[in-house]
């Protein structure tokens, strides 16, 4: 063999050894820091929580949880791409920023991580539907107030309104305003999520009538027995309007069925594709993790104590949503 033939033969093979090996099915396949929406409520955070066990443990990333709300986190992605994941963006509470995201297309989202769906609306407890039958809607709220006067203000009903900051907020706001409630009732902000999950456990604890916005799935819904009001039906066009802070003309309408959203930014695709093909599996029955959440809030336990015991419980669930060496790795470390 010449020289020549030897010198291209070694070239070749050192520029074969030199050349990037390609990740396994099990690799995170980036070094860069993947960060995912950490929200302020249980379901959320829960899901957080196991999206980075499940990254950080089975797949090796670096994995970081960062403060996020619905509106705050969307508008986040949508105009500087971070985080990098969402595990439950209410896409039908922050539609008008979600539409943004499509058309830029620098966002998408891998699955619908709850798979029945989610569900919002105002609220009461089901003694208050069985001593109140005429109170079916929330178009009866209005020619209702007294029931749900209260002692700080007694000449109007109190509405409790979503937490500040939640694409749920804006909605509220602009139906209440579409209904006319403004002459009857005050709508009174509990001032955060945990707020008004304790207004809620307060009242039905002393039987007292309540009316507000919730969400489900939730523990809350399962364990204080609430029944959501009925709505008229939906309109796109006038929902989209009531997702919109600036909507000129409110106007009735049913809510949306909740798409609730594992939204990823797009570039996962590309420099993760493990992480994006594990994200387009991550979703939960309702039923499950309701009764999850529900076990989190009955032992006051935090969301990284919540998202073990689903890891630990739910083996059945999560398993498939990985290869099985990952999904060994994960249970070497709970």
């Amino acid at each position: 063999m010449n020289r020549f033939k030897m010198f291209t033969l070694a070239a070749g093979f050192a520029a074969v050894m030199a050349a990037p090996l390609p990740a396994s099915a099990t690799e995170c396949g980036t070094s860069d820091k993947i960060t995912i929406a950490n929200m302020t409520w249980l379901s959320a955070s829960t899901l957080a929580s196991i999206a980075k066990t499940i990254l950080a443990s089975g797949y090796g990333c670096d994995v970081e949880l960062v403060p996020g709300d619905t509106v705050p986190t969307a508008t986040s992605m949508l105009t500087k791409g971070k985080p990098d994941i969402a595990p439950e963006l209410w896409v039908s509470t922050a539609q008008a920023i979600w539409d943004q995201m499509t058309e830029k297309g620098n966002v998408y989202k891998a699955n619908n991580i709850f798979a029945g769906g989610g569900e919002e609306g105002w609220w009461i407890p089901d003694y208050v539907a069985a001593e109140h039958p005429e109170i079916k809607s929330i178009t009866d709220l209005k020619a209702n107030w007294q029931v749900f006067a209260d002692v700080s203000n007694p000449d109007k009903g109190r509405l409790y309104g979503c937490p500040p900051g939640w694409g749920c907020e804006i909605i509220t706001n602009n139906l209440f305003k579409a209904l006319g409630l403004g002459e009857t009732f005050e709508l009174f902000s509990p001032g955060s999520g945990e707020n008004l999950k304790a207004s809620i456990a307060r009242q039905v604890t002393r039987k007292k009538p309540i009316v507000g916005y919730y969400w489900g799935p939730t523990d809350v819904i399962g364990k204080y027995k609430l029944v959501r009001l009925d709505m008229p039906t939906f309109d796109a066009d006038k929902f989209k309007c009531l997702t919109d802070k600036d909507c000129a003309d409110p106007q009735v309408t049913g809510w949306a069925v909740g798409e609730v959203a594992v939204a990823v930014v797009t570039e996962m695709k590309t420099k993760a594709p493990n992480v994006a093909e594990f994200l387009s599996k991550l979703q939960v029955p309702n039923a499950e993790i309701s009764e999850v959440l529900a076990w989190g809030d009955d032992n006051k336990a935090s969301p990284e104590e919540v998202a073990a015991h689903f890891l630990k419980n739910y083996e059945a669930i999560w398993t498939a949503w990985v290869p099985a060496d990952v999904a060994e790795k994960v249970k070497a470390s709970l």
